[in-house]
């Protein structure tokens, strides 16, 4: 049985971020972080005037080959009068010419493993990327909390085991020779924190059981926020996607016991009357393959098929609490894909709310079904444009491994614009093409489309076959099935569910505000392409 905290689906790493004027030395706490060059005997920004006396450390230790400064080393040493700090924790950055706010992000992540092996409560940094590069101290500070915040994340709700209590972290002061950055730092703190809270509720959500993270339960959850954060949101039943005609959808629902949802959660923090950013994320609560299912090994892992949906509510909730002035409406259609004796089948046609129908060569490439009919209902709203984001595709981590999101799109612009946030917040994106040919792959000869393209190019198949469904609007697609779940932890990433996309669709949607992408409204169709349904009104 789920506990209180459990059934909420959410919980927080609580640090008080705080900027502070001072000198480093004297800042008082358990743990003092020091960022190192490699190859240099001088520290970086606030850090300078610890060089000298940190000196003879700093020789012994690179003698030694302990410690060079290299991308993510560390390395724990006494004060030994130099410092006020009861430990000091040398962080290596890498060359000074190669450090970006992701590298940053990484040595941050990298330092919190170690804070909470040590169970500090205290910790005190200058800033990281001062003096290096072009990188502001907003972003600096923004970079290192998020690292810091991110790697101290830990999903263990669920093990009862007796152990005995361990100190965490609860107050990380970034200690500020210009007390003219303080506002400006104090911001950035305030900004990564929402932003990391964001990104752990989508790592909380897929991390969860499908057995407590129910499509009921999310929609639960997304009402709980609506109502916290003054949104609106409301909850679609499938009686009315009946009504609709969105059978692809319920088509997909038809072998589970748990009711699917369709839920739409908006904010308006743009001018009213402004057309809105439409989000779609693929909530699939738990993906068996239905009838066309899937081999038993790794199945436990297919309650994260809801990550797309987990990453829109993420950042939406994230974009109200920012006071992002952009107006956004997510779609997030949740069901469970089950096989039983009410089970889709293979062969079986559907009709969509496009009016197109579906041949249904395959139900484990249920997401693009689910998606068809939610990407439809979401041009109803007249988005200015269209981004869907879902664990579609296992060709996706063959064809870009673990490191990158597979990206296709109709609009020139908002490609490029998402292909920025991602290279922004290290959630980097490849763009793969839609050309004719590959529309090929999907026709059916008893249907308007079929719902797989054959064994090759199938992260483009399906999105071609997504393409089909959002008319004229400017869309784009983010692949996201070979980044959701990692099997080896990385910086500031555990094992297991990463909330891939939260911190990308954040930085996309901070960007809309900032005037840092131009988008063009206009739609590129692939050479030859036969133009989509358009959404029945």
């Amino acid at each position: 049985m789920a506990s209180d905290a459990q059934s909420a689906l959410r919980s927080r790493v609580a640090v008080r971020l705080e900027a502070a004027s001072g000198a480093l030395a004297s800042a008082a706490a358990d743990l003092l972080l020091i960022p190192c060059c490699e190859g240099e005997s001088t520290l970086p920004g606030d850090a300078k005037p610890l060089s000298k006396p940190l000196s003879p450390l700093l020789t012994d230790r690179r003698e030694r080959g302990e410690f060079t400064g290299k991308a993510n080393q560390l390395s724990l040493a006494e004060p030994q009068g130099v410092a006020a700090a009861r430990r000091l924790l040398l962080v290596g950055l890498g060359k000074r010419s190669a450090v970006t706010p992701e590298t940053i992000r990484q040595a941050m992540g990298k330092a919190a493993g170690m804070i909470k092996h040590l169970g500090v409560a205290h910790i005190a940094t200058p800033l990281f990327g001062s003096g290096l590069g072009k990188m502001t101290p907003s972003a600096a500070a923004q970079a290192q909390a998020e690292g810091l915040l991110l790697g101290l994340y830990d999903f263990n709700l669920y093990k009862t085991e007796a152990r005995p209590p361990v100190k965490s972290l609860t107050r990380a002061t970034w200690v500020i020779g210009d007390r003219r950055l303080l506002p400006v730092a104090q911001a950035a703190l305030e900004r990564a924190g929402i932003i990391a809270d964001a990104a752990m509720l989508a790592r909380d959500l897929g991390n969860h059981p499908s057995n407590v993270a129910t499509p009921s339960k999310i929609a639960e959850l997304a009402l709980t926020l609506s109502g916290e954060l003054k949104l609106r949101c409301t909850i679609m039943e499938r009686a009315e996607m009946e009504r609709l005609g969105m059978w692809a959808l319920v088509g997909v629902a038809r072998g589970s016991q748990e009711p699917p949802k369709l839920i739409v959660i908006e904010y308006k923090g743009g001018h009213a009357g402004e057309p809105p950013i439409a989000l779609v994320g693929k909530t699939i609560t738990f993906d068996t393959g239905g009838i066309s299912i899937k081999p038993s090994e790794n199945m436990e892992q297919m309650k994260d098929d809801m990550s797309g949906g987990a990453a829109v509510l993420a950042a939406i909730q994230a974009a109200a609490r920012l006071k992002l002035p952009v107006n956004v409406t997510g779609f997030l259609p949740a069901t469970e894909n089950m096989p039983s004796g009410t089970a889709q089948k293979p062969g079986d046609i559907v009709k969509t709310l496009s009016g197109l129908t579906i041949e249904v060569i395959n139900t484990d490439a249920e997401g693009r079904l689910i998606l068809a009919d939610a990407l439809t209902y979401a041009t109803r709203v007249k988005p200015k444009w269209l981004v869907d984001i879902a664990t579609l595709t296992g060709a996706c981590g063959v064809a870009l491994g673990k490191h990158a999101i597979g990206l296709l799109g109709t609009a020139p612009g908002l490609v490029a614009a998402l292909k920025e946030a991602g290279e922004a917040t290290g959630e980097r994106t490849w763009e793969m093409p839609l050309w004719e040919p590959y529309y090929d792959q999907i026709k059916s000869s008893v249907a308007d489309v079929q719902n797989v393209g054959g064994r090759y190019g199938g992260v483009i198949t399906a999105g071609a076959f997504l393409s089909k469904f959002v008319g004229e609007t400017p869309w784009a697609h983010l692949d996201i099935a070979s980044t959701a779940w990692i099997d080896e932890p990385r910086p500031y990433t555990p094992k297991g569910v990463t909330g891939v996309g939260v911190r990308l669709l954040i930085e996309f949607l901070s960007r809309q505000r900032a005037g840092k992408a131009t988008l063009r409204p206009g739609r590129r169709a692939p050479a030859g392409k036969t133009k989509p349904a358009r959404a029945r009104r």
